[in-house]
């Protein structure tokens, strides 16, 4: 099975404490919750329902995981370390009731931050942006006299380059993509609601082995211009452009697909409006290599549409990076100046929204090579190629 393995895990550590001696942290904290979970992800592989969670990391020794009682059993299941305990600060409910958790075996905060501190004086913290306001207070009591940094780019340079294991997961994850997109399309027909389309496309990327659905976008006819709606229980009819995008996550690791197309038949306006996201999407292929500068990527997409007299409808950057989130760096404008690197994982997120002829998108996952790009999701691939 196709999977990041322990002894990663390890080699992440110590990558992370290096750069830690560096910036003069004595212990990290890598925040995670159920909805921002990559970072801790990255760093401890748990990823929590409910509840909150954190990988306490010394400059030596063995980390620690600390979450909620709720989860204990689960963390210990999923978890890369074996130290795991809870504490009352990560429970899962925002109720001004204190609840009972009479089986719990609670550790203290304190304790544990002291512990990982080791009579150090600065504690980094990643999820800087995520960590709710009370909770980042409750740390900085807990911490004493240390001081609490915004410790986010550690993490997020740390995860810029992917792993050979990072890309495979990638990968898995983007077939499993492709086989829901393939059963969403085929259901996506006059007559069918969109929640039964969507229901026929997630159905298929779990039985394909999914780890989750992080979400389905899904708008026809006007909705295709909602960017990102949800489907609903409308009827697609014959003529609708079918705007709808599918994320798939595998252990930890997110593919999303999306392929622009109209239920039944084409009209003369909306060929021409696909015909303009392949060309753009052909054009973005030629830029995804080692050592190209980013910027000059998107400013090329951007031109294709310039060109059409489009620019209206371009609503945003033509690329992001993939990988334990949907949407992470790199994250390109026109005036971006760093070059793309081997080794990044990114999706195209060609987009026209707003134009007459209807709203869509085009998302494919790519690693870039030194050579260019490798499809991680061959599906959307071989459709952009026969369109255009």
């Amino acid at each position: 099975m196709v999977r990041i393995e322990r002894s990663e895990f390890r080699q992440r550590i110590e990558r992370i404490r290096q750069v830690m001696e560096h910036e003069g942290l004595d212990a990290l904290v890598v925040y995670g919750d159920e909805y921002r979970k990559e970072n801790l992800r990255y760093v401890s592989n748990f990823w929590p329902i409910f509840e909150r969670a954190g990988c306490f990391i010394p400059r030596e020794g063995e980390p620690i995981l600390v979450g909620a009682p709720e989860g204990e059993q689960y963390a210990r299941e999923m978890s890369a370390w074996e130290d795991v305990r809870v504490v009352k600060e990560f429970v899962c409910a925002s109720v001004p009731e204190e609840i009972d958790y009479p089986l719990a075996t609670f550790s203290s905060l304190g304790d544990i931050l002291a512990e990982t501190l080791k009579g150090g004086r600065c504690l980094g913290l990643a999820g800087w942006l995520d960590i709710p306001a009370l909770l980042l207070e409750r740390f900085r009591d807990a911490a004493g006299d240390a001081e609490v940094v915004d410790a986010d780019a550690v993490l997020q340079n740390a995860r810029l380059i992917k792993s050979d294991a990072e890309v495979a997961c990638l990968r898995e994850a983007g077939r499993q993509a492709c086989v829901g997109y393939e059963k969403l399309m085929a259901a996506c027909v006059p007559g069918n609601t969109e929640r039964y389309a969507a229901g026929a496309g997630e159905g298929a990327a779990r039985m394909a082995g999914a780890e989750d659905i992080n979400f389905m976008v899904m708008g026809t006819g006007p909705r295709a211009d909602t960017i990102i709606g949800r489907p609903t229980n409308r009827v697609i009819q014959d003529g609708d452009m079918v705007m709808v995008s599918l994320a798939v996550q595998y252990e930890g690791y997110v593919a999303t697909v999306e392929f622009p197309f109209v239920a039944g038949k084409a009209g003369g306006e909306q060929q021409e409006f696909l015909a303009a996201l392949f060309d753009a999407a052909d054009v973005q292929l030629r830029y995804l290599r080692d050592g190209v500068v980013s910027g000059e990527m998107v400013r090329a997409v951007k031109d294709v549409f310039r060109q059409r007299g489009l620019t209206q409808y371009d609503v945003y950057p033509p690329m992001h990076g993939i990988g334990l989130a949907e949407a992470e760096s790199p994250y390109p404008d026109e005036e971006s100046t760093y070059p793309l690197r081997a080794g990044m994982c990114v999706n195209s997120d060609i987009s026209l929204f707003g134009h007459p002829a209807g709203s869509n998108r085009i998302e494919e996952g790519f690693v870039i090579t030194e050579h260019g790009p490798e499809s991680l999701t061959p599906l959307i691939r071989g459709l952009v190629e026969k369109a255009g």
